[in-house]
């Protein structure tokens, strides 16, 4: 599996984020331009020392990538209607998340809007957060894969 963050704005969610893909064997794939730098010590301080074991590279437009990409790709938005737990994740597919302050842009989610999924939250709050999105998503995926991954 790969999380994709696109423009991530909070270094502490990120530096969780890197904790969770170590543990899980995913990769993880920051969209510029991101909200700090990489070398933030709060990056590094919430991800420990894990960084040395993730895969972490670096997009600069995503809609290239993803137009370019053989591999299946899915969008966590709070505006999406098709629960994330509805789908049947493949080990290679991608889970892409937005950023903190402003989510996905719509030039994205309106080009792919099968590719939109929600997790599932109680009407009239704003959103949970990012880094446990993800763990929420990336913990449906691989358990769908009987937390095998590529690292095992």
């Amino acid at each position: 599996m790969k999380i994709i963050l696109f423009q991530p704005q909070i270094p502490q969610n990120t530096g969780n984020i890197v904790r969770t893909c170590a543990v899980t064997g995913s990769e993880l794939a920051l969209v510029r331009p991101l909200g700090f730098s990489v070398t933030d010590r709060w990056l590094k301080r919430a991800g420990l020392d894990y960084w040395e074991g993730v895969n972490v590279t670096f997009i600069d437009d995503l809609d290239d990538f993803l137009s370019n990409t053989p591999h299946s790709f899915y969008f966590f938005s709070s505006k999406a209607t098709r629960r994330y737990s509805d789908v049947a994740y493949a080990p290679s597919d991608l889970l892409i998340f937005g950023s903190e302050t402003s989510g996905l842009p719509s030039q994205l989610t309106d080009k792919w809007p099968d590719r939109l999924v929600t997790i599932p939250m109680i009407p009239g709050v704003r959103c949970l957060n990012l880094a446990t999105s993800v763990g929420i998503g990336l913990y449906e995926a691989w358990r769908q894969q009987s937390f095998v991954s590529n690292s095992n």
